[in-house]
């Protein structure tokens, strides 16, 4: 992103055709590329804390793995169940400890730890909870790692990534959160389900927060590289906006209606994470839209406020958010999503 440009990315005039694609932010240095040990910390070992550090380790992505969490049977129990596990997985080294100083040198810390909602207690209640809970989280994780990127994946999480990103005094580039990565699956799995195509063909994203004001860019949609919408206003098929409409809400909704069924999401959310980590440890610079500083980006300007956008990640972490086409309206809808994110981080007293 920072490099000087090569004759081979070079459109017309001139002109750099990765700095046209990307709208570049400012970057801590990037580490050198060379073979490294690569440490991540998870925090918090419940239902998803654990679904992320088995798929990480499933999937080779670490050297070393550092387990946090404030219950030290629990802790324990947890690591040496992963630890018996080390004749079929690759080699990792395990550690667990209610200490912090066990994620000394991570590269990558992943908060999933928070407070519970007390049934009758409003949102905002649980907000200030979970706020308290990362005064005691964050600081710590800076302090040990200072290097590290921190990756949030707690509820609510574009508040939180806010919460993370004042807490560590780290530059917005190395604070993330999980944000609208899963949801963006889960719309690509329902397009796919109802065009009877294979969801990898289909690109479309969830931008803007992680819940109820997110928003379906339909206007980007493809499938094989074909735009969706104009593909059938060529060919005069006439489609619903209705049947767009259901469609968003069922990815709005389904992660109610797994924890109406099991108790709880995880294995979705592992695998979403760990993908993650995989494009930020491996230097991969793909694009996911996950919840970053959204200042200054699509017409947003009233605030510090974290919502997802498609971004690039790397090592440095975030490396640029895309340029994409959006509509008036969607522009419009993701403005509105920036303003109550803002709402709610007005009460907070960060």
């Amino acid at each position: 992103m920072h490099k000087a440009p090569s004759s081979s990315n070079l459109g017309p005039g001139g002109l750099d055709i990765a700095q046209a694609f990307f709208k570049p932010i400012q970057c801590s240095s990037t580490p050198s590329s060379a073979k490294r040990h690569t440490k991540i910390s998870v925090i918090g070992v419940g239902n998803v804390g654990m679904a992320i550090a088995q798929t990480i380790l499933t999937q080779d992505l670490a050297d070393e793995l550092a387990l946090v969490d404030a219950k030290p049977d629990k802790l324990r129990g947890e690591m040496l169940d992963l630890q018996h596990a080390a004749a079929f997985l690759p080699r990792t080294k395990i550690l667990a400890s209610v200490d912090y100083s066990v994620t000394t040198g991570s590269d990558l810390c992943i908060v999933t730890a928070g407070a519970r909602q007390i049934p009758g207690e409003s949102r905002l209640n649980l907000l200030q909870r979970n706020v308290s809970l990362f005064k005691v989280i964050v600081p710590p994780l800076a302090k040990y790692s200072p290097e590290a990127i921190l990756l949030v994946v707690s509820n609510p999480v574009d508040v939180l990534t806010y919460v993370a990103w004042k807490l560590s005094g780290f530059p917005s580039n190395r604070v993330i959160g999980s944000g609208t990565n899963l949801d963006s699956s889960r719309f690509r799995f329902l397009i796919a389900d109802h065009l009877d195509v294979n969801a990898q063909d289909v690109q479309a994203y969830i931008v803007g927060e992680h819940g109820d004001t997110s928003v379906a860019l339909w206007s980007g949609i493809s499938v094989g590289g074909v735009p969706i919408l104009s593909f059938l206003e060529r060919q005069q098929i006439a489609y619903e906006k209705e049947t767009l409409q259901k469609i968003h809400k069922e990815v709005v909704e389904s992660a109610y209606e797994v924890i109406n069924l099991k108790g709880y999401t995880s294995w979705a959310i592992g695998y979403s994470v760990a993908n993650l980590a995989r494009s930020i440890l491996r230097d991969q610079r793909k694009i996911h839209p996950v919840s970053v500083l959204a200042k200054g980006f699509y017409g947003i300007n009233g605030g510090d406020v974290f919502l997802s956008l498609p971004a690039q990640l790397g090592r440095s972490g975030v490396m640029g958010v895309t340029n994409i086409h959006l509509t008036d309206e969607e522009a419009q809808q993701l403005r509105n999503s920036a303003e109550t994110i803002l709402e709610v981080q007005s009460q907070l007293g960060v």
